[in-house]
């Protein structure tokens, strides 16, 4: 006979899952069989603490002001929608030369877009005219020419 046949043949079970070593049945067991068992209370275990209150509660009541997100005042929407038609452009045509979705736009010209610079200087150089600041409605000189 060779050493192959003569091997031991050694089966091995798989180690349980962490989640049915967690039951309590089986942390009961483990006591009986005297291995150490370590059992911790998670802080907040079991109660729902997204909707606990919170000390500044009565002070958001107190609150009056209304916070809102500042809006596209109408006059540049009707300035970006002046340019836009000066140039023949569509809302969908400014939208692709801007890189942009043509629901900014439409938001824009309909004065409830939120400002963003970045996308106001983009329609600035496409349309050609000022946007921002006290100069609002004038051309953009080209550049180079100062």
């Amino acid at each position: 006979m060779s050493d192959w046949d003569q091997a031991p043949l050694v089966l091995r079970k798989k180690a349980p899952k962490s989640s049915t070593l967690k039951t309590e049945s089986a942390v009961n067991q483990a006591r009986r069989q005297g291995v150490a068992v370590d059992t911790q209370q998670k802080y907040g275990a079991g109660t729902n603490k997204q909707h606990v209150t919170t000390k500044n509660t009565a002070k958001l009541d107190r609150e009056t002001e209304e916070l809102r997100h500042d809006k596209i005042p109408l006059d540049v929407g009707k300035l970006i929608q002046q340019g836009r038609q000066s140039k023949g452009f569509s809302q969908k045509d400014l939208a692709t030369k801007i890189c942009e979705k043509q629901q900014v736009v439409t938001d824009y010209e309909a004065g409830r877009g939120i400002p963003n610079n970045l996308i106001l200087g983009k329609m600035e150089r496409v349309l050609g005219i000022k946007l921002r600041g006290k100069e609002r409605g004038q051309p953009i000189a080209p550049p180079g020419k100062k």
